[in-house]
C-alpha cells in the first residue's frame, strides 16, 4: 500500500522538547542515508486520521544497521542501548526516548527487505521520512494481545480507512502459516462495521474459509502440543508453557527467539518486576521447546 494522501502527523500532541529530539533524530538519520521507517502513533495517524498522544518515537530499522544508528545518536550525546536483543533498542535523551525495531516482541515479524516497499512518504515534525506501510503495521499489530494491551481497535481502523488500498495478496503470503490470525481479524472487522463487511475482498474470506473448513476435516496435528499463545501474549500462555507440559511457540521455527530471549523477555513483565521488587526472586520453571526450535521466521 502506498497513499499519496496521508493525514497529518503528531505535531500538536508532542511536547516542545520532545519533539525537538524526535526531530533532530530523524534529520540525522536522513541525512546519514541510514534506512528507517516511522511507525507507531505517527504512522496511524498518518493512515487513519487518528490523532493521540504518544511517549515515544517508532523507528523501524534491519538489526544489522543497529550498530550504525547506536553510533550517531551517542555522538550526539545520547545514549542508546540494546533493551531486548531479539527485537528492541532504545535511544534516550533524558526522560525521552525514542524506540529502534528491528523485529516483534514474539520473534514473527523481522524488518526486512519486504518492509521497504513502495513506502508513502510523509512530514514527521518538520522532516520528510518513510512510513512503515499499512500491512506491515497490521501484520506486527495483529500477534498484540497482551490483558494490559491489544491492538484490535488499530487494526480495525487501518481496515475501516485503507480497506480498498491493502495489498491483501501480499498480506495474505506474509501471515503464512499464522493465517487464522488474519482469518480472526477480518472476522472482527465484519462485526465491528457490519456494513462494511464487503471491503474485504470476498476471495480473501472464501479462500480463508476453506483452509479452515479442510484443516478442520484433518487428523490432529503432529504439533498438536504446542502452545502457539505465546505468540500473542508473552504473559497469558506460560501456565500452559511451563505448567501443562505445552512447547512454547516462540521457540519452534514460527519464531527467531532463542531460549535466552524467551526468558529475558519474560522477565521483563511489568507485574514480575514489580513481584521481584518486593519479594527475592523465585527460581522460573523451566519452558518447554522444541528441539532444534530457534529457527527463522515463518517462510512467505
Amino acid at each position: 500500500m502506498n497513499s499519496a494522501h496521508l493525514a497529518p502527523s503528531l505535531e500538536d500532541e508532542v511536547p516542545p522538547d520532545t519533539a525537538a529530539f524526535y526531530s533532530r533524530a530523524l534529520r540525522l538519520l536522513v541525512d546519514a542515508g541510514v534506512p528507517f521507517l516511522v511507525g507507531g502513533a505517527f504512522a496511524h495517524a498518518c493512515f487513519t486520521g487518528i490523532r493521540r498522544s504518544t511517549k515515544d518515537l517508532d523507528l523501524f530499522i534491519r538489526r544489522e544497521h543497529y550498530e550504525r544508528v547506536a553510533a550517531l545518536m551517542q555522538a550526539q550525546g545520547w545514549r542508546a542501548e540494546l533493551t531486548y536483543p531479539h527485537w528492541l533498542a532504545k535511544v534516550y535523551a533524558g526522560e525521552d526516548f525514542i524506540d529502534l525495531i528491528f523485529n516483534s516482541g514474539n520473534g514473527v515479524t523481522p524488518v526486512d527487505d519486504r518492509w521497504f516497499r513502495d513506502n508513502a512518504q510523509a512530514d514527521v515534525l518538520g522532516v520528510p521520512v518513510l512510513i512503515a506501510n499499512a500491512e506491515d503495521s497490521l501484520l506486527s499489530k495483529a500477534f498484540i494481545m497482551e490483558r494490559e494491551r491489544y491492538d484490535g481497535a488499530d487494526i480495525a481502523h487501518l481496515l475501516q480507512a485503507n480497506a480498498e488500498q491493502m495489498d491483501w495478496r501480499g498480506l495474505l503470503d506474509r501471515f503464512g502459516a499464522h493465517w487464522r490470525v488474519l482469518l480472526a481479524h477480518l472476522t472482527l472487522f465484519g462485526f465491528i462495521y457490519p456494513g462494511e463487511r464487503h471491503r474485504v475482498p470476498a476471495w480473501l474470506m472464501e479462500q480463508l474459509v476453506a483452509r479452515l473448513a479442510a484443516e478442520t476435516r484433518q487428523p490432529p496435528a503432529a504439533d498438536a502440543r504446542v502452545c502457539a499463545g505465546t505468540l500473542l501474549s508473552r504473559e497469558q500462555y506460560l501456565f500452559d508453557v511451563q505448567r501443562l507440559g505445552y512447547v512454547d511457540g516462540r521457540l519452534t521455527p514460527a519464531s527467531t527467539m532463542t531460549p535466552e530471549d524467551v526468558a529475558g523477555w519474560t522477565e521483563a513483565i511489568p507485574d514480575r518486576q514489580a513481584d521481584a521488587a518486593a519479594a527475592p526472586a523465585a527460581a522460573t520453571p523451566p519452558v518447554a521447546h522444541a528441539a532444534g526450535a530457534a529457527g527463522g521466521a515463518p517462510q512467505a
